[in-house]
């Protein structure tokens, strides 16, 4: 989260992955440092030693959502 928010002071485009697990506390670490809207897209969570179908899975569902987080779409 905060490599993402040093990214985006940067005025790059940044956008952070978050696992359902560790949403709440992105969020607290967002306003903490003063960016409450950078970007975050929420996956499934555990992915840590998933098989790699999966994790592949869940990339693929959170790719749209990634793109438009960083002004593609």
């Amino acid at each position: 989260m905060r490599d993402t928010v040093d990214i985006a002071r940067h005025h790059v485009p940044a956008c952070a992955v978050i696992t359902e697990a560790f949403w709440t506390q992105s969020e607290l670490v967002a306003r903490s440092v003063g960016m409450p809207d950078v970007p975050r897209v929420r996956v499934p969570y555990p992915l840590a030693g998933a098989p790699r179908d999966t994790i592949a899975a869940a990339a693929r569902n959170a790719v749209d959502e990634i793109m438009h987080a960083l002004g593609f779409s």
